[in-house]
C-alpha cells in the first residue's frame, strides 16, 4: 500500500499510547496523527481527523470504547475502528463488535501483529483474532444459555446451505483462505460467497456476520470445529 494509514491511539494509559506511538513509528506506512484518553476525547478527535484506522481501548474514562465505537459509526464517521483488549475474555469485546468495531487485538500482540491487523482493516477486512474470537463467543453462549432460544432471523432461508456453511465459517472468525481450504474451493469463489452472505443478510462486514451467526445459532457452543 503505498499510501499512509493514517491511525488515531484511544487509551487512557499515556504509557500505553507512548508504546503504540513508538511501535507504529518503525512502520513506513503508518502514520499516527492523533491520540485521545478517553472515549469522548476519540470521538471528537477521529470525528475531526478521520483517520483510516482507530485504536480503540474499550474501558476508558468519561465515554468506554463501546459508546465512542457506536457513536462514530451511527455519525457515518469514515474510520475503521481495531479494538485492544488486555485480556482474551472479555464480557464486553463482543458489544464493541456489535457497535461497528471491524475487529479486535489483544494489547499484548507483537508489534508486527498489531502493525498487520491496522493493514488489514484499513484494507476493507475485517480481523477476529482466533484466540480471542473463542473466549468472547463461549462466554456469549454462556450468557444466553440461560435465556430462551434465540429468534431466528428469516434473512437466514435466502442463504444456499454452501453460504450456510460459509457463514459457520466466518463465525468462527476463519480467513477466506482457511474456508476455501475447508471447503475445496478457491479463494475467489469464497470471496463471492462471503460477499452473498453479507448482502442477503445485509450485513456491512465480517464482523456483523459473526454477530449475526452466534445471535441466531448459526453455530452453537460444543460443535466440533470443521478445520
Amino acid at each position: 500500500m503505498n499510501d499512509l494509514i493514517r491511525v488515531v491511539i484511544a487509551d487512557d494509559q499515556g504509557m500505553v499510547r507512548a508504546g503504540f506511538r513508538s511501535l507504529l513509528s518503525d512502520e513506513a506506512d503508518l502514520e499516527v496523527v492523533g491520540e485521545a484518553a478517553n472515549g469522548e476525547e476519540a470521538v471528537e478527535i477521529v470525528t475531526r481527523l478521520a483517520p483510516d484506522v482507530t485504536l480503540m481501548d474499550i474501558r476508558m474514562p468519561v465515554l468506554d470504547g463501546i459508546a465512542a465505537t457506536r457513536q462514530l459509526v451511527q455519525g457515518g464517521v469514515d474510520t475503521k475502528v481495531l479494538v485492544l483488549t488486555t485480556f482474551a475474555l472479555d464480557e464486553y469485546v463482543f458489544e464493541a463488535l456489535r457497535a461497528g468495531a471491524s475487529g479486535f487485538l489483544l494489547k499484548d500482540a507483537p508489534a508486527e501483529e498489531l502493525a498487520d491487523a491496522i493493514r488489514t482493516i484499513a484494507a476493507g477486512d475485517s480481523l477476529l483474532d482466533p484466540a480471542v474470537t473463542r473466549s468472547v463467543v463461549d462466554a456469549f453462549v454462556r450468557r444466553g444459555a440461560t435465556s430462551a432460544s434465540p429468534r431466528r432471523d428469516p434473512k437466514l432461508d435466502l442463504l444456499t446451505p454452501r453460504e450456510l456453511e460459509v457463514l459457520g465459517l466466518l463465525a468462527r472468525g476463519r480467513s477466506n483462505q482457511d474456508i476455501a481450504s475447508t471447503l475445496f474451493v478457491s479463494e475467489g469463489t469464497t470471496k463471492t460467497h462471503v460477499s452473498n452472505v453479507l448482502m442477503k443478510l445485509d450485513l456491512r462486514d465480517r464482523v456483523q456476520a459473526v454477530v449475526f451467526a452466534y445471535e441466531n445459532a448459526v453455530v452453537v457452543a460444543g460443535e466440533t470445529d470443521p478445520l
